[in-house]
């Protein structure tokens, strides 16, 4: 009579293998093989793509204000190197390559939301002035202070 240790939960049933690549893979089917079953990975795709929806308008907010302090930036480097060329030569450049080839600036920036050094508005000066005396955005659209940002 066999006792409860010799008995086995299963039938013993004999050891299969299997090859792939000279790499041999044992089937057993009296255990079972570790892995997560569908649904559980289903629920796991869920609950990320869940979590990934309500953190979307935030990275959104995150990538426009930074855009936004970007385009601070550039339009504060132009205005001073459009200053400086004033106090040095006592006119204002004519376009902003000038800046460029005077080496007051490396090179002309993008603007952060047209991605293009081209779409920068210059305001040319006034009366008996000639030249450059100011630069705006080229970009469409609203900051998030209000204004356009044609007019910062």
């Amino acid at each position: 009579m066999e006792t409860k240790q010799d008995m086995k939960p299963f039938p013993a049933l004999p050891n299969f293998k299997f090859t792939i690549f000279n790499f041999q893979f044992p089937m057993r089917p009296d255990a079972r093989t570790p892995g997560f079953t569908l649904i559980e990975l289903l629920v796991v795709m869920a609950i990320l793509a869940l979590l990934v929806l309500l953190a979307q308008p935030r990275i959104m907010h995150w990538i426009v204000s930074s855009k936004e302090a970007a385009l601070r930036e550039d339009l504060l480097v132009l205005r001073k190197a459009i200053d400086q060329h004033y106090a040095d030569k006592g006119k204002y450049p004519e376009a902003l390559a000038d800046l460029v080839s005077a080496k007051y600036i490396r090179a002309v920036p993008r603007d952060p939301f047209t991605e293009s050094a081209e779409t920068w508005v210059t305001v040319p000066a006034e009366g008996e002035e000639t030249g450059t005396i100011d630069v705006k955005s080229g970009a469409q659209g609203t900051g998030s202070d209000g204004m356009a940002y044609k007019d910062w």
